[in-house]
């Protein structure tokens, strides 16, 4: 049974919802948080019940339903003290609501508020550096559904938090990396958030704020992403995250899963706080046992692509916007190019006979110096069994040629070697690497910044693995077989 509060904020919540159109609410990055979701976030938090006054935050607060789960789970657990809660709002069309559902709170609960209108980022001088910084940490318990919005590099929000953003940033890690700020030390932050943290260059400088700052203590994983925020379609991958702002780092880390947000059929497991967050500060969305034993095989390695020498890059031609220097069919210095549609059984085979698989140009920036390479294509679809599909391309099938191209649908490794083209392969094309780029990142894009981040073997160990491949089908089962020789 709901407490009478929060059944009549999620009724207003609901006809609100019903009354605004979707184009509205998406233009704000605004998804409203169903109340099973918001009662879970609020379970989360270890409160200190003895404390006399609790401050909480609830930045881009919405209707309030998150304040109101907060507020619900502490009276519920017996807390006998004053809550205050500060609540950010700027859109005007959901202002009213919240000023309504705060007033519902106030009047059922020991409870004080304060709406802030203003911006939650350019609002308050985010100074990591500063002697003043601990003035800024004036809340005990964070709970938040934070817009879920790219914003240009030159916006304001971006610029007012220059520390933790690289490139276009999106609005939600702002929102958490300003909570963290405003977190005391020892306290608690909860979020809803997209997974695209975890990992690649652009989330770089958040994750080392938050890890020089604070620790994960849970991780809820939804396995169906479209069933968290009701009626909405969501394309991002969503988690529910909670933090300690401390430096003093658990053993291990809870993750829950469940199937949709009524949390119905939940699993529980707790997870190794390494295996979860690596050494590179990217962070591994273990769901199983069998997750944290593919990352624990492949943790055994210790290289890196570039630190053999070796890096995946992203291919070289955007192809609509070079439309002048591409052909159908071969003519006298011209080259290959090569697609995603290319890969084909483990190999490279070039011509296909498709349109525009030949480039006519004198332009450097458009060629590469024929060699071998490994191809991998950047992207797959939901449905497909791998996520990493590969091709190998050796320059002594083409020997006509001095350069070729690559489209930018596909990753390539520029190889010194057959022997090392076909170890990359082995790794790649087993099951066990499609496994661990799945738990990396939830997306059908394959990166090459994160591919280049993975751990490897020894070069010499991928030049053997090559040389026993050689000969062999390309099938992802002899791949399995030769790579299980190097990790037992």
């Amino acid at each position: 049974m709901e407490s009478k509060m929060l059944g009549q904020i999620i009724e207003n919540t609901d006809s609100f919802v019903a009354s605004v159109s979707k184009d509205k609410r998406k233009k704000y990055g605004q998804f409203f948080t169903n109340v099973t979701t918001a009662k879970f976030m609020a379970s989360l938090f270890n409160f200190d019940l003895y404390k006399p006054n609790i401050e909480i935050l609830d930045a881009g607060a919405g209707t309030g339903i998150l304040s109101a789960a907060v507020v619900q789970e502490l009276i519920h657990r017996g807390y006998q003290g004053h809550i205050h809660i500060t609540c950010y709002e700027t859109d005007k069309l959901v202002l009213p609501l919240l000023e309504k559902n705060v007033s519902i709170i106030m009047e059922q609960a020991n409870v004080s508020c304060v709406i802030r209108k203003e911006n939650y980022i350019t609002s308050q001088l985010f100074a990591i550096d500063s002697l003043f910084r601990d003035n800024e940490a004036i809340y005990d318990y964070i709970i938040g559904n934070p817009p879920y919005l790219k914003i240009p590099k030159d916006a304001d929000e971006a610029k007012s938090m220059p520390s933790v953003c690289h490139g276009a940033p999106n609005l939600y890690f702002l929102f958490w990396a300003m909570g963290i700020y405003n977190l005391k030390q020892g306290q608690e932050l909860v979020y809803i958030i997209p997974r695209s943290w975890t990992s690649g260059a652009y989330f770089k400088k958040f994750r080392e704020y938050l890890f020089n700052n604070c620790v994960i203590t849970d991780i809820h994983l939804f396995e169906s992403r479209d069933k968290v925020f009701n009626g909405e379609s969501v394309l991002q991958e969503t988690i529910i995250i909670k933090i300690r702002k401390t430096t003093t780092i658990p053993d291990s880390i809870n993750i829950t899963t469940s199937s949709t947000s009524d949390f119905s059929d939940i699993k529980r497991f707790k997870a190794s706080y390494d295996t979860v967050v690596a050494k590179n500060q990217f962070v591994y969305l273990v769901t199983d046992e069998e997750d944290a034993k593919v990352l624990q095989m492949i943790n055994h390695f210790h290289r890196t692509l570039p630190e053999i020498g070796l890096k995946m890059q992203t291919g070289i031609i955007v192809d609509f916007r070079t439309r002048e220097v591409l052909r159908d069919k071969f003519e006298e210095g011209a080259y290959p190019l090569l697609y995603s549609q290319h890969i084909r059984d483990g190999k490279v085979v070039w011509p296909l006979g498709k349109e525009g698989e030949v480039i006519k140009t004198e332009r450097d920036g458009f060629l590469q110096k024929n060699s071998d390479y490994l191809l991998v294509k950047r992207f797959t679809s939901k449905e497909e069994k791998r996520r990493l599909q590969c091709g190998i391309f050796l320059k002594q099938k083409y020997p006509q040629f001095e350069y070729i191209s690559t489209q930018n649908k596909v990753n390539f490794i520029k190889c010194d070697s057959p022997c090392v083209t076909y170890g990359l392969y082995v790794l790649l094309n087993s099951t066990l690497y499609d496994s661990y780029y799945r738990i990396m990142n939830g997306s059908t894009q394959v990166n090459s910044t994160e591919i280049n981040q993975m751990p490897i073997p020894e070069r010499m160990v991928i030049e053997e693995m090559g040389r026993d491949l050689m000969h062999k089908e390309l099938s992802v089962t002899n791949c399995n077989k030769i790579l299980s020789k190097w990790i037992n």
